[in-house]
């Protein structure tokens, strides 16, 4: 079941918006104007994405450099080897829902 995160207007492109759930600390952004939402969580060091340079559809951790495909989750740079959480987002009535059992 999809929960809300939040609103439509508070998702700006190219910035992180992040979000207290049940499963985590989960992370925000537009990218070409639709939304995505992944874990934000490194796998690499479990710390948080938050702050981490975008670069195009790549967040780029703020600690060691790991790189993560914000659609997909592929970790595609080293020092992390495996994939973060993406999940499924829709957008209804200004509110942004994301299903975190996906």
């Amino acid at each position: 079941m999809a929960e809300r995160l939040a609103s439509e207007s508070e998702i700006k492109e190219g910035e992180i918006h992040t979000c207290n759930t049940a499963m985590g600390r989960v992370a925000l952004t537009r990218i070409n104007g639709r939304i995505c939402a992944f874990e934000n969580t490194c796998t690499h060091d479990g710390g948080s994405l938050e702050g981490g340079k975008i670069d195009g559809k790549e967040i780029v951790c703020p600690r060691h450099g790991a790189r993560f495909n914000m659609e997909t989750g592929e970790a595609t740079r080293m020092p992390a080897t495996e994939s973060i959480e993406v999940y499924p987002v829709e957008v209804n009535a200004g509110d942004v829902m994301v299903d975190l059992d996906a």
